[in-house]
């Protein structure tokens, strides 16, 4: 079997990244579903509730958002940020970039597939 084909089997290291932002709740289906169909990430994923403080204006703010977990290949990524900082509401919004370490081998081939497809 083939290393695509096992489920189990592990891409080290992958090419694959995680783009995180915070946006308002309104905001995270729009924005989810703006990046997928642009194919600039193959995936987002968004985490409905959580609370975010941090300052503005000179005042420490409280904002209930939602967290978008966006899943795309390395070479995808300036793509997928300029795309969510023009679609994002804020002024200026949260991208963040992190490297995955792994990834499985059949999810991996999957993303960057999806990120190819002809528009």
């Amino acid at each position: 079997m083939s290393q695509v084909n096992d489920p189990a089997a592990l891409e080290t290291p992958t090419e694959l990244r995680l783009l995180l932002s915070s946006c308002p709740a309104a905001s995270a289906d729009r924005l989810a579903r703006v990046l997928v169909q642009a194919r600039v990430c193959a995936c987002v994923s968004v985490l409905p509730q959580m609370v975010s403080r941090y300052h503005w204006d000179g005042v420490v703010q409280r904002d209930d958002e939602s967290l978008l977990l966006c899943k795309t290949p390395a070479d995808r990524v300036e793509a997928a940020a300029a795309l969510l900082a023009a679609e994002h509401p804020y002024t200026v919004p949260e991208i963040l970039v992190l490297p995955i370490a792994a990834a499985a081998a059949p999810y991996a081939a999957w993303a960057v597939a999806e990120t190819r497809v002809a528009r």
